[in-house]
């Protein structure tokens, strides 16, 4: 390349209040978060060549996880290496599996490029991704604001097409109308959707002889959840919902064997079929050789690496070793849990800088992908470790 992956095109309004007044309106409540600044007034613009390969890039990771995951399901022992708590083994293999590409239809994917358009997968959210307001509500309308190109703008029709195929009947989040992030981001969901759907407190919801009902005692018979499903096997109740939906009275969305997606150790399971020349086709091969970093249950590298939970979040448990094999650098913030699952380490890969009015950030990007399409880049800055403590950074096209 001869132009840099990023490049900074707009610098912050003089009216913040004004424009994080604005994005609450269109439903982006968090810009600001107490006193800190959540969401930074700039727009960083992704060359359209490196935006073309990172589209085509997903598209053939996304071959290549449904792949996988039709490999192993139903196999206990992969299960228990890739960290799947015991107690959803039932209720993973009692799913049927949809067709290639619909395992999960709401996910996000996480990738690392670096100024020279170098692009590496760090890891797929296909359970309970958020940043889905920031993408399909901020960006474009920043970007509208700005001149500058997105991508972006079909998210919205893509979620009333996965919603239309799962059609639920509730949304549910653990405190709802209190956690501003995720109240906003099934609201935003089920407006989208264009369907009748009830937004629920997860902490409130309870099984009665297998059925899940809500406060008022309604029945709920199909739920898109923003709960970790690995989080069954450590909440109490748990086990109950568990049981609601593998006596077939519970339908949740995204779809039980999205978990097999969700998990980190996936990853390593595919490397290892890489590794071994076995189950992908030469086309996922080379897109697995290009675009996944090795990983492994073991740190087995000899130069630098990271080491994560398999079902870490928001940057929690991730730990960066330098070439030596050393600890350089842990996250402080988010929860580890480490504590819980198994761990996964993988070779680290560099992410591209760019300078804010934040100051320097590391720059990770996010690919949408909804209803089995790539459809929305989202853009995070912070340190080395993209934790709970990150900026939203709109991402555009140049």
């Amino acid at each position: 390349m001869t132009k840099p992956a990023f490049e900074i095109l707009t610098e912050p309004h003089p009216d913040r209040a004004a424009r994080v007044d604005a994005l609450k309106e269109l439903g982006f409540g968090w810009a600001d978060i107490e006193d800190e600044q959540y969401w930074i007034d700039q727009i960083v613009a992704l060359d359209r060549k490196v935006y073309e390969e990172l589209r085509q890039a997903s598209v053939m990771l996304w071959r290549v996880f449904d792949k996988a995951v039709r490999h192993i399901h139903g196999n206990h022992g992969i299960y228990e290496l890739i960290g799947i708590p015991s107690i959803l083994w039932e209720m993973v293999d009692g799913t049927p599996l949809p067709e290639p590409g619909f395992i999960s239809r709401y996910a996000r994917f996480d990738f690392a490029i670096d100024q020279d358009g170098t692009i590496k997968l760090l890891e797929l959210n296909a359970d309970t991704p958020t940043g889905y307001v920031e993408a399909s509500i901020a960006t474009p309308w920043l970007c509208g604001e700005a001149g500058v190109d997105t991508v972006n703008a079909g998210m919205k029709e893509l979620v009333a097409a996965a919603w239309g195929e799962e059609r639920p009947d509730t949304a549910a989040c653990v405190a709802y109308g209190e956690h501003a992030e995720d109240s906003g981001t099934i609201e935003a969901l089920v407006r989208h959707s264009g369907l009748d759907v009830a937004c629920r407190d997860c902490l409130e919801l309870y099984v009665d002889e297998g059925e899940l009902k809500d406060a008022g005692g309604r029945v709920i018979e199909r739920m898109f959840a923003l709960y970790p499903k690995e989080w069954m096997a450590v909440d109490e109740g748990g086990d109950a919902l568990a049981y609601s939906i593998e006596s077939g009275k519970l339908k949740l969305f995204n779809l039980p064997p999205a978990i097999l997606l969700q998990t980190k150790g996936l990853m390593a399971v595919v490397w290892g079929l890489y590794e071994l020349g076995q189950l992908f086709d030469e086309e996922e091969r080379n897109a697995i050789g290009s675009y996944l970093l090795p990983t492994y249950n073991k740190p087995v590298f000899d130069g630098s690496y990271v080491s994560k939970s398999m079902f870490g979040r928001e940057g929690g448990s991730v730990r960066l070793f330098d070439e030596s094999g050393g600890l350089e650098l842990e996250d402080q913030d988010g929860y580890d849990t480490s504590v819980l699952f198994p761990t996964v380490y993988q070779k680290r890969a560099k992410l591209a800088t760019v300078h804010t009015s934040r100051g320097e950030l590391h720059l990770l990007i996010g690919m949408f992908v909804i209803n089995g399409q790539p459809c929305g880049l989202l853009g995070r800055g912070g340190g080395p470790i993209t934790g709970n403590t990150s900026h939203y950074i709109p991402i555009g096209v140049r």
